[in-house]
C-alpha cells in the first residue's frame, strides 16, 4: 500500500511537463521572431527583384544589389568562422549532441544561428527554415537545463523537448515536431521522453498559432480522394520519388567536395557562391525565391504545364543543392517538400496528358508526393505522414500518405541510402574521428554462424569510441554502414582505429560479443 501512495504521488512527469512547456513557450517566442524575420526578408527580397524586371537598366542599382549580398556573405562567413555549428541545417548537430557525439555552447549557437539563418533566408535562397528553428529551440532548452543546473537525461530531455518545440513553431505542426524527435533524433520512445517534447511542442505551437494565425502553413484541398482503383498510381509514384529522394541523398553529401575542388574557397566563405546566383534566380524568377512554401500553397490555384514543372524541378533541385552545399545556415526540410510537391505535380500532368490519370487527382498527388520525398530522403515516414497532414489541414488522406511514404522508403533502403540527418552527421564527425588518428590501423571482425551480432542494426551496437565502423565485407561486395545497416551472419567488419589503440578496442569488442552471447542464452 505504502508502495502505491509513493507512485500515485510521483511528480517526476508533472515536473518534466512544466519544464517542457516553459522551454516550448520561449522557443516559440524565438522561432516566431525568427519565421516572421525571415518572411519579411523575404517580401522585400521580391519587391527588389520585381522592380528591376521593369525598371530601365541602372548600373550602379545592380552594383548596390551585388555589394549587399557579397556584405551578407561575408557577415554569415563571419559566424560561421566564430562558430562553426550553425553551418547547415542544425539537425544533425542536435542529434549528435543528444547522443554524446559533439558539445557546443547553446549561447553561442542561439544568437548566431538566429542572425546568420535570418541573414541566409531573407533573400531569397533555396534553404528552409525548420532545421535551424530546431536548433534553436534545443538551445533554448539546453540554456534552460543549464539554468536549472540539470545534466545527463535530465538536460537531454530538455534539448530534445527544445528540438520539438522548434519544429512545431517553424511549421504549426507540434505532433509532427514531437514524433519526428522521436523517430529521428533522440531514437527513444520512452514516456517521459515523448511528454517532455510534446508538452514544449504544444507550448511553442500555442505562441506561433497567436502570432500567425489557425491556418495551416501549406494549406491545399483537393476536391475528391484518390479512388482505391487508382493506388497503383501511389506505386510507381513511390518508386519514382524514392530513385529521386536516392539521387538528392547522394548529391547532397558529395556537395561539400565539390565546392572545395570547385572553388577553393576557405569553407565559411563558400557562401558567396549561392549568394551570388540567387540574384540570377531573383531576377527571371522571383516566385521561385526561398524554400518554396510559395510554390506548393500556388499549386492549389495553378499548376504550370508539363515542360515548366520540370524546368521549376531542375532549377530547385540544382540551386537547393548549391545553396546547401556552401554550409550556410539553412536547413533541407522545406526544400524537400517542396521538390516532392514538384515531382507530383510533374507526375500527375503527365499521366493525365497520357489519359491515366483524371485533372481532378494531380492535387492528390502533389500532396501525397511532399510526404513519400521526405520518408525517402530522411527515412522518416511516420514524421512524413504527420507533418503533411498537420501542415496541409487534412485528415482523410492517411492511407495514401502511408501507401506512398512506405513505398518510397523501401525504394531508398533498398539502393543503401541513409536518414539524411544522420550522414550529416557521420560526415561531419568522420573527419574528426580520423584526426585523431595518429596512426590509424584496421581491425576486422569476423560475423560467425551464431553470432549475437547477427540482425543487429549499426546503431544499436555500443562501439568503442577510439574505433570507427568503416565498411562491412559482405562477400565480394563493399557495404558502406550506417545506422539502418544490418549486420549479418559472414559479414566481416572493418573498423578503423589507431595502432597503439588496437588491442584494446580489440578486447572491447570482444566483452561486448560475450555480453551479448551471455543475453542471447539467458
Amino acid at each position: 500500500m505504502i508502495q502505491l501512495v509513493k507512485e500515485k504521488f510521483d511528480v517526476t512527469r508533472l515536473r518534466f511537463v512544466l519544464l517542457g512547456l516553459l522551454v516550448g513557450l520561449m522557443s516559440g517566442t524565438v522561432v516566431s521572431l525568427f519565421r516572421y524575420c525571415i518572411e519579411i526578408g523575404l517580401h522585400y527580397s521580391r519587391l527588389v527583384y520585381r522592380y528591376l524586371r521593369i525598371a530601365p537598366f541602372v548600373w550602379w542599382e545592380w552594383a548596390l544589389l551585388i555589394g549587399i549580398n557579397l556584405g551578407l556573405a561575408l557577415i554569415v562567413a563571419r559566424l560561421l568562422k566564430r562558430e562553426p555549428y550553425i553551418a547547415g541545417s542544425g539537425i544533425p548537430q542536435v542529434e549528435g549532441q543528444l547522443a554524446g557525439e559533439l558539445e557546443m555552447h547553446w549561447w553561442s549557437i542561439l544568437w548566431r544561428k538566429f542572425i546568420g539563418g535570418i541573414l541566409a533566408l531573407g533573400p531569397g535562397l533555396f534553404l528552409g527554415r525548420e532545421g535551424p528553428s530546431i536548433q534553436l529551440g534545443a538551445s533554448v532548452g539546453q540554456g534552460f537545463a543549464s539554468g536549472f543546473k540539470l545534466s545527463g537525461t535530465d538536460r537531454r530531455l530538455l534539448i530534445a523537448s527544445g528540438a520539438a518545440a522548434g519544429l512545431a513553431a517553424a511549421f504549426n505542426a507540434p505532433i509532427a515536431g514531437t514524433l519526428f524527435v522521436l523517430e529521428e533524433i533522440y531514437h527513444n520512445f520512452s514516456p517521459l521522453v515523448w511528454l517532455t517534447a510534446l508538452a514544449g511542442a504544444i507550448g511553442s505551437n500555442f505562441i506561433s498559432l497567436n502570432v500567425f494565425g489557425l491556418v495551416p502553413v501549406l494549406h491545399l484541398s483537393y476536391s475528391r480522394s484518390l479512388p482505391v482503383s487508382n493506388y497503383w498510381h501511389l506505386i510507381l509514384l513511390g518508386i519514382v520519388l524514392g530513385l529521386f529522394g536516392y539521387l538528392y541523398q547522394r548529391v547532397l553529401l558529395v556537395m561539400p567536395r565539390w565546392y572545395h575542388q570547385l572553388t577553393h574557397l576557405p569553407r565559411p566563405i563558400q557562401g558567396i557562391v549561392p549568394f551570388l546566383l540567387v540574384i540570377l534566380v531573383g531576377y527571371f524568377s522571383p516566385n521561385l525565391l526561398g524554400g518554396g512554401n510559395g510554390l506548393i500553397v500556388g499549386f492549389g490555384q495553378y499548376v504550370p504545364p508539363l515542360f515548366v514543372l520540370i524546368a521549376i524541378f531542375i532549377i530547385r533541385f540544382v540551386f537547393s543543392m548549391i545553396s546547401y552545399g556552401s554550409g550556410l545556415p539553412g536547413g533541407i526540410f522545406l526544400p524537400i517538400l517542396s521538390l516532392g510537391a514538384v515531382i507530383g505535380a510533374v507526375y500527375g500532368v503527365l499521366m493525365n496528358q497520357l489519359g491515366l490519370l483524371s485533372h481532378v487527382y494531380i492535387m492528390n498527388l502533389i500532396i501525397f508526393s511532399m510526404a513519400g520525398y521526405f520518408a525517402g530522403i530522411g527515412k522518416a515516414p511516420f514524421t512524413a505522414i504527420l507533418l503533411v497532414t498537420e501542415m496541409v489541414g487534412n485528415l482523410t488522406h492517411l492511407m495514401p500518405l502511408a501507401v506512398i511514404s512506405l513505398t518510397a522508403y523501401l525504394v531508398v533502403d533498398l539502393l543503401g541510402g541513409a536518414p539524411i540527418y544522420e550522414a550529416l552527421l557521420k560526415q561531419m564527425t568522420m573527419p574528426k574521428t580520423v584526426q585523431q588518428l595518429h596512426r590509424p590501423d584496421h581491425l576486422e571482425i569476423p560475423v560467425f554462424f551464431g553470432s549475437p551480432l547477427n540482425g543487429k542494426m549499426v546503431r544499436d551496437m555500443p562501439w568503442p569510441k577510439e574505433a570507427l565502423l568503416i565498411g562491412i565485407r559482405r562477400g565480394e561486395q563493399e557495404v558502406i554502414p550506417h545506422g539502418d545497416t544490418l549486420i549479418h551472419e559472414g559479414d566481416t567488419l572493418v573498423l578503423l582505429t589507431d595502432t597503439t589503440q588496437r588491442p584494446q578496442v580489440k578486447q572491447r569488442i570482444d566483452a561486448l560479443l560475450a555480453t551479448l552471447e551471455k543475453k542471447h542464452q539467458d
